[in-house]
């Protein structure tokens, strides 16, 4: 690990970057955050030792989900309430991805379109699962968490689906297994996903809800918004599927590498050099192998900013049985009508050093200085005041 962090890059090179491009209030925000992360600016406590008396300064996160160092401890959180949830069957793994045509327009209008996203793969799947050809003809369920990235950093709309080997049947009083190998035929499903979701498009653009700004504004022009959805219905829409898991426990070991991700992470960026970053990623067109890319700074902090989402957008949504309204009804009635006797792991009761010391191993309370004893908070830091403007 190189050390350097995503802070680091904004603060060298923050600045340049407001002179060359403008910042959303949602971006500035995330920047700030992020700057701040851990440091004075957000006040924390001080730790004492109650062996040696040894001190040091512990301060706040700033708890934004789009910062690299603040996400362990939320999506384990997540991961042990999940556990509740788990149910004895496979589950597949589903990809939806928009075409990168659409993407300049996703870009000016993120919470219209992308909650287009989710509704359209909720419904194609709905669908798929009702329709006897696939056999289940049910209710399904599936959780939907929402990508923005590439390994690169630049704008790729995807969701990633955890979908239920199986579905409800509409009296509630069977399950139905789905095949072993698929759930449904994946270029079934893209080309009922494109058709559904361009229709949903098209709507939005015909009750004057989309907005144009910048390189976009071409688009108000009716022939040209056409052109660009013949454009994005001519092409290849790409729907991936997985074989079904295991069992839970490898669920939860595959959602945890999905529900919590940012843009990039702090180990990924290798190194600041004059005005550059270079960064590693996974080169999924040459078998996923680690490579390097070095770009301009200011352009890193472009590509980062683009993953901002809009304040309060849900990245995370349940559907169908596992939907907030349905699960607490649908998840013991499922698990028994599979199987009434099946195990699954226990929700776990951890505080937040208990969580830190399972994955790390390491007991952040123990003093630094001797090893022997505890650190206790017994001071706060409170926030510096802002200057007085009066």
């Amino acid at each position: 690990m190189s050390g350097i962090e995503l802070a680091d890059i904004f603060h060298r090179f923050g600045e340049i970057f407001h002179r060359e491009y403008s910042v959303s209030p949602e971006q500035l925000k995330v920047i700030n955050l992020i700057k701040a992360c851990r440091t004075a600016k957000l006040g924390g406590h001080m730790e004492k030792c109650d062996h040696c008396g040894f001190e040091r300064p512990a301060y706040n996160s700033c708890r934004n989900r789009h910062c690299p160092k603040c996400q362990t401890i939320v999506k384990e959180q997540w991961l042990n309430n999940r556990q509740e949830e788990l149910l004895p069957c496979g589950y597949f793994h589903g990809v939806f991805t928009l075409p990168h045509e659409l993407n300049p327009l996703i870009l000016c209008n993120k919470r219209k379109m992308l909650d287009l996203l989710f509704e359209s793969v909720n419904e194609t799947l709905a669908a798929f699962a009702k329709d006897p050809q696939w056999r289940l003809n049910g209710k399904i369920g599936f959780i939907a968490v929402l990508h923005t990235w590439s390994q690169t950093l630049m704008d790729h709309f995807h969701l990633h689906c955890l979908i239920p080997a199986g579905a409800l049947s509409f009296d509630e009083k069977t399950w139905r297994q789905a095949r072993k190998k698929f759930l449904f035929k994946k270029d079934s499903l893209a080309k009922a996903f494109k058709h559904r979701y361009l229709k949903k498009l098209i709507g939005l653009f015909k009750k004057g809800e989309l907005q144009f700004p910048g390189e976009t504004a071409g688009f108000q022009n009716p022939a040209a918004f056409n052109g660009l959805i013949e454009k994005a219905r001519g092409k290849r829409w790409v729907v991936y599927a997985k074989r079904p898991f295991a069992g839970p426990e490898q669920v939860l070991e595959y959602l945890g590498r999905y529900t919590h991700r940012v843009a990039i992470s702090n180990n990924r960026i290798v190194d600041i050099n004059d005005d550059q970053v270079t960064f590693s990623y996974r080169d999924r067109s040459d078998n996923n192998k680690r490579k390097l890319m070095t770009i301009m700074a200011v352009e890193f902090i472009r590509r980062f900013l683009l993953h901002v989402l809009p304040d309060g957008y849900f990245k995370i949504r349940y559907f169908g049985f596992l939907s907030h309204r349905n699960k607490k009804r649908c998840i013991p009635l499922i698990r028994t009508l599979i199987d009434p006797d099946a195990e699954y792991p226990e929700k776990r009761k951890e505080t937040a050093l208990e969580i830190m010391l399972r994955l790390t191993g390491t007991d952040i309370t123990c003093c630094p200085e001797c090893g022997k004893g505890r650190m206790k908070a017994w001071m706060i830091l409170e926030k510096p005041k802002p200057p007085d403007s009066s």
